[in-house]
């Protein structure tokens, strides 16, 4: 049994690379998957032989060229191509693996097991020949070279999912106590050369003690790795490399006791150094005995503490019966120099993947790699994204605000009015239309009826609330008369119900002046809305003409009108034409985007790049600031459309406000206008009238839900109370029966209290009883009377009257 450790392997299972490549393939990358099928089956051979479980030398190569064409597949498919990879964690084969989307974390765990493999191999190396000394150290060296590789390369890479946590044994601080350890083990290979080589005891001790402060290096980092990690590693592992670095401390000043004897008779200083070295050795034996440690390593400290107690005792001896030297304390002792002879060496195959593949085609070398395509689509989507928003979007946005600016100044409709003198606007005739088809006067009167009857209904549920309070007050105080009852009267029991229902009350009254002011706007524009339906005859005949077959068309300010009209026209034509031009430019860009293509561009930079490089859309961002700069001119002609745009509204308002003061002077113009104004406002009265109508329908409706339900409850609450009163006069009844003894009486008789009443379903205490707690109700189910919970403070009310605010 060796008296190092191994890193273990971590486990992977069998998984389906041909499918989730070739959907990736066809779905992404727009090539057929049966170009790539052997490059497929490749991977797949490659993968079971090169992801570790077997110890042999020449695994390493197969895992170093799988590490290889790894990285020549992560350059050309992204890390998650929905290829579910599985590992189990070191020293827990058998726990359930971690599985996770991405080649990433292939990768990192490939290099994981390659490190697992060189540890592995070097405590399989027969130490007992220099040749086996020097493979165990290059191994142990390889393995650190590989974890330090994996933790600055490999892992920086992997992103995990938000909900997914980096597996503990690839965690910084696991990753790192793991290097310091097979650097432990590699100097303390290095010391063992020494140790052979019969080097001096100097030289030794210098060994020795970088042996021990690389132990503890390893013991303080996996101290600091998270709970997670530190619980992964067996029990006896903290206990074996803290005996270690003390057991190498004791070593170093063992042998530095030596060369003191050796350069200079210090046989003070040996005693001191060998008393030193028995402080290190014991408390080594007493963790490694404690530790359970394998025997190997108890082995060593139990021989070690006995040699440095022999030479401790010799030393005394001799110090006490020649030398009598003084003693110094340990802490004046010089300290030993450490001298380092291991470091971690990286594999070249793994800084040069290309090393590793020698003669062999990397996987899927003719695929466009995932970068260059990632690129090719980021420049498309940002092309797409500057035609919408800075020339298809800004110029939707300059019609919108000339439409919305023309329709403000009632244009070109007042030019219609004053061209066509006779007639009627076609957006007149469309509201007409619209208000005939849907029967409106009609549907008005019936809506208001069935408002009216609603209002009414609602009434009529809380009336009947009221009435059911009603008898119950007159049977409470029916009883009073007969019997004294120890209760609250009905006046002060059913104060929250009496107050809500003031309350809703209220909501109705207020509800009936809307309803009436609605019906009042009704009755002010009934004969317009009536006019509205009329059929077009009618309604020409009702608006006045403007034409003046007399001398009107000749007067000074008729021709001045006609004037201005023409010129606000032609503003009109002017802004025509702007929009023309810009819808022009908008198919000239969309064109030029359409036929636009990075691909060969991007495609040529990419073969540029290193072989093997992995490539990422950031490496193209100058080509890709090259390629839009070709549509500025368009962005810059789209703001010249947008100035000249603001010049054209610009002049129109100004032109349209002297067209529309020339106007006022005409008697005729003024009728027509006046004509077409009152139906047309007598359409938005139409239209508001039926939205307050449908309003008053959704809140009576909404309220008679509410008064139902508060109906219910007076009448539970009624039951209960009747409840009470019944018990109450069997309790009498049965008093009065009595006529046993003599028994001597008061005159009057006392209040009768209530026996205690069987809970009912909604007041499973008696409300009569106890006072009900600030904010809450008596009365069951029913929230206090200034409750958030009471629906009807949400609710809208019908249209308040002219001048009136609604609550």
């Amino acid at each position: 049994m060796s008296n190092l450790l191994a890193l273990p392997f971590k486990r992977t299972y069998q998984i389906d690379i041909k499918e989730s490549a070739s959907n990736y393939i066809a779905t992404q990358s727009g090539t057929h998957p049966d170009e790539f099928k052997g490059d497929i089956k490749e991977w797949q051979d490659l993968r079971n032989e090169g992801t570790g479980g077997v110890v042999h030398e020449n695994r390493t190569q197969l895992t170093l060229l799988y590490h290889a064409q790894l990285v020549s597949i992560l350059a050309k498919l992204p890390s998650d191509i929905q290829l579910s990879i599985p590992y189990s964690l070191a020293f827990n084969a058998t726990s359930i693996p971690v599985s996770l989307n991405s080649l990433a974390f292939e990768r990192s765990c490939v290099l994981f097991n390659l490190a697992a493999l060189y540890s592995q191999l070097a405590t399989a190396e027969d130490r007992s020949t220099p040749e086996g000394i020097k493979r165990a150290t290059s191994h142990f060296q390889l393995a650190a070279g590989t974890l330090s590789y994996l933790k600055t390369s490999a892992l920086p890479k992997l992103v995990l999912p938000h909900d997914e946590e980096i597996p503990a044994d690839l965690t910084d601080g696991f990753l790192t106590g793991m290097e310091q350890l097979m650097l432990s083990q590699a100097q303390e290979c290095c010391w063992q050369m020494a140790k052979l080589n019969q080097y001096k005891n100097s030289l030794i001790a210098k060994i020795a003690l970088r042996v021990g402060s690389l132990y503890g290096a390893a013991y303080d980092a996996f101290a600091e790795a998270s709970p997670s990690a530190k619980r992964l590693l067996p029990s006896d592992w903290l206990p074996h490399i803290q005996v270690k670095s003390l057991h190498f401390q004791a070593v170093a000043q063992f042998r530095k006791s030596m060369d003191e004897i050796e350069t200079g008779n210090h046989y003070g200083v040996e005693l001191a150094r060998l008393g030193l070295a028995q402080d290190y050795s014991k408390r080594a034996y007493e963790i490694a005995r404690r530790g359970r440690v394998s025997t190997p390593v108890l082995q060593d400290t139990q021989s070690l503490m006995e040699t440095v107690e022999k030479g401790l005792v010799r030393a005394q001896r001799d110090n006490d019966l020649i030398y009598h030297k003084v003693v110094p304390a340990s802490s004046s002792l010089p300290e030993i120099q450490e001298t380092n002879l291991a470091k971690a060496t990286v594999p070249p195959s793994l800084l040069r993947p290309e090393e590793a593949l020698k003669y062999k085609r990397p996987l899927f070398q003719n695929l466009i790699g995932w970068g260059a395509r990632e690129a090719i689509k980021i420049y498309n989507h940002r092309k797409g994204d500057l035609i919408q928003t800075r020339i298809v979007d800004v110029s939707q946005e300059l019609q919108d605000r000339a439409d919305e600016q023309l329709r403000k100044l009632n244009l070109p409709a007042s030019l219609e009015a004053l061209e066509r003198q006779v007639g009627l606007p076609p957006s007149l005739l469309h509201k007409a239309e619209e208000a005939r088809l849907e029967n409106g006067p009609d549907t008005i009167e019936a809506s208001l009826e069935d408002v009216e009857m609603l209002a009414g209904r609602d009434a009529v549920i809380l009336d009947e609330a009221l009435d059911i309070l009603d008898n119950e007050a007159s049977e409470d105080e029916a009883s009073r008369k007969e019997h004294p009852i120890s209760r609250p009267p009905s006046h002060e029991a059913n104060i929250e119900l009496t107050d809500k229902a003031a309350r809703y009350r209220q909501i109705l009254d207020q509800a009936k002046e809307s309803d009436e002011s609605v019906r009042q706007k009704w009755y002010e524009w009934e004969e317009h809305i009536r006019q509205l339906t009329e059929d077009e005859e009618t309604l020409d005949r009702l608006v006045p003409s403007s034409t003046n077959p007399g001398s009107a068309s000749r007067t000074p300010e008729s021709r001045h009108t006609r004037k201005l009209a023409q010129n606000l026209r032609n503003r009109l034509e002017n802004l025509d034409v702007l929009h023309r031009d810009r819808a022009e430019l908008v198919r000239r860009a969309k064109a030029m985007a359409d036929s636009d293509d990075v691909e060969g561009r991007i495609m040529k930079a990419a073969a540029g790049f290193e072989k093997l490089a992995e490539l990422h859309p950031a490496m193209f961002e100058d080509i890709m600031d090259e390629e839009l700069a070709k549509y500025d001119r368009y962005l810059v002609e789209m703001d010249e459309q947008g100035k000249r745009v603001e010049e054209a509204l610009m002049e129109i308002k100004s032109d349209n406000e002297a067209f529309i003061s020339s106007r006022k002077e005409d008697p005729a113009v003024k009728e027509r206008e006046l004509a077409l104004q009152q139906l047309d406002a007598a359409y938005f009265k139409y239209k508001e009238i039926g939205r307050n109508l449908d309003e008053g329908h959704k809140f009576y409706n909404d309220l008679a839900g509410i008064l139902i339900q508060f109906r219910e409850v007076c009448k539970e609450w009624s039951h209960q109370r009747n409840q009470e009163l019944h018990s109450l006069t069997r309790t009498l009844q049965a008093m009065s029966m009595e006529d046993s003894a003599p028994q001597t009486r008061t005159s009057k008789q006392a209040p009768l209290e209530l026996p205690p009443q069987p809970p009912s379903p909604r007041f499973p205490n008696n409300p009569s009883a106890r006072k009900p707690p600030p904010g809450k109700s008596s009365l069951g189910k029913l929230p206090a009377l200034t409750s958030d919970e009471w629906e009807f403070e949400e609710m809208e009310l019908p249209p308040a009257p002219k001048g009136r605010v609604r609550k």
